[in-house]
């Protein structure tokens, strides 16, 4: 994607557009067409370069570059470091030695703000079992999980450069750990537009504390606003002022809408900037999610059997339980990107008890949201991901009940489109500590999903302060052995 050509074709149409409207004596009147335009431009969808059909709705479907296995994605960010040592990556050797110190070669030259070399060793604190046909190991405290290892992909050695919760987090969704950068959603959402006319391509459904990245976590960056995530809020109207103020009925609404719409339209047609695009897009969106949201929200369609699935006793509580399920609904509706934020897993001390109840609270749903896309038919083409910013240390932090951060090796799930199922990729050493072989770098990872979409990590770029940017920047490798 040639993003400076791009908003040359774009502004250029504008200004034929301009020309039309001035010259040719149509004057406002023409500027009724545009909806009509929009609402046709999105139903025939576009092809991935081009821009006359994105120039009228710059959210429109487009075709991925090349054959795509995934047409959308649901990412489970479980944020604050789930232990993989607890949870993933089984390691006897590590709890034949608990209590010891490290090895003085584990730790030669290694640097670290937040570790403590003298630290002792800690075993994990739960048994592994073998699961499934693939005789996939996973801890006792993710039964459910373990009832969908035929159908994901474990990575065990995932790797970053960030060692601190905020900056991590930013790295995993961004690929830097510098503000400001646009998130893997908005990229993705940037390459293949929006088949949802009624609801945001990107929507952002948070539980337990959200994310200390926080909004840098989702956002545009320096792409246009359209393409960032929109949080739907757990209590009150889903998204902000969705519901109109005491006075004004529908009809006084759209009036209003439709003046302000004009407004825009000649300030569009005059300096062709996209963020007036973009706004046009922000006010229509923001009506028609007043119908579609509310139905959205409401479970009472969904039969019981699924509502037990996923673990959900009252379909009004906000918990994590309910954002997968409305992750299934809203990929129903066209929504191209779903980013479930739940940041409760640093366990700094107390990691017996807080892994436990973190897992109680996540583990069924997130195995119900992998059944339900498989039996409604959507896991072949949705990528489904598991995973937080880091892991955490083989050594003790907190008395003798705690983990740190380590960077050098975690773990990460993944199903759905082409993504090689039953498989577990990576080996770490014999303690958890470092990678022993096929490491997957943040950037490898991204490069890789991006691939399952259609989409060639090293051209979907977009130039900004006199560089092409990407999401991987100038990394990232394919990783071939989780694909199927």
């Amino acid at each position: 994607m040639n993003t400076p050509q791009y908003l040359r074709d774009v502004q250029a149409s504008f200004l034929r557009r301009r020309w039309f409207l001035k010259d040719c004596g149509v004057g406002l009147a023409g500027i009724a067409a545009s909806s009509l335009l929009q609402s046709e431009a999105h139903a025939q969808g576009a092809k991935a370069d081009d821009t006359s059909a994105a120039t009228v709705n710059p959210l429109v479907p487009r075709d991925p570059r090349f054959h795509a296995k995934a047409k959308r994605v649901i990412y489970m960010f479980n944020a604050g470091a789930p232990s993989q040592l607890e949870l993933f990556d089984p390691k006897p050797e590590l709890q034949a030695r608990d209590g010891q110190l490290p090895p003085a070669e584990l730790l030669k030259g290694y640097r670290a703000a937040f570790i403590d070399p003298n630290s002792a060793l800690l075993g994990g604190k739960f048994k592994f079992e073998k699961r499934g046909q693939c005789g996939m190991e996973l801890s006792e405290v993710l039964p459910h999980t373990a009832e969908i290892a035929d159908d994901i992909c474990l990575i065990r050695t995932m790797q970053t450069e960030a060692v601190n919760h905020a900056p991590a987090q930013i790295m995993m969704n961004t690929g830097s750990q510098q503000f400001g950068r646009p998130s893997f959603g908005a990229w993705t959402l940037y390459g293949l537009g929006n088949e949802s006319a009624d609801l945001p391509g990107y929507v952002v459904l948070t539980s337990a504390k959200g994310t200390s990245g926080g909004a840098s976590n989702y956002g545009a960056g320096f792409l246009p606003t359209m393409y960032g995530g929109v949080p739907f809020r757990s209590s009150g109207d889903p998204v902000l002022y969705l519901s109109n103020p005491s006075g004004i009925d529908k009809q006084a609404q759209r009036a209003s809408l439709d003046a302000i719409t004009q407004l825009n339209e000649l300030s569009l047609q005059s300096l062709g900037d996209p963020q007036t695009a973009a706004r046009i897009q922000s006010f229509e969106m923001a009506y028609r999610l007043q119908s579609s949201v509310p139905e959205l929200m409401d479970l009472g369609s969904e039969p019981q059997h699924i509502l037990e699935m996923y673990g959900i006793k009252d379909p009004k509580e906000a918990n994590y339980a309910r954002n997968c399920l409305l992750a299934r609904r809203l990929i129903e509706r066209g929504v191209r990107f779903v980013q479930l934020f739940h940041e409760a897993w640093d366990q700094h001390g107390n990691l017996t008890g807080g892994v436990k109840q973190n897992a109680a609270d996540t583990d069924k749903a997130s195995s119900a949201l992998v059944k339900d896309l498989k039996q409604q038919g959507l896991l072949n083409d949705t990528l489904v991901v598991w995973g937080g910013e880091f892991g955490r240390t083989p050594m003790v932090q907190g008395g003798n009940d705690g983990r740190d951060h380590h960077n050098r090796s975690y773990s990460m799930w993944l199903a759905g489109g082409g993504i090689k199922a039953g498989h577990v990729h990576g080996e770490t050493d014999e303690l958890g500590f470092n990678v022993v072989n096929d490491p997957v770098h943040v950037h490898d990872l991204n490069a890789t999903l991006l691939h399952l979409l259609g989409l060639d990590h090293e051209r979907l770029t977009y130039r900004f302060q006199g560089r092409d940017f990407r999401l991987t920047d100038v990394h990232g490798t394919l990783v071939p052995g989780i694909l199927a």
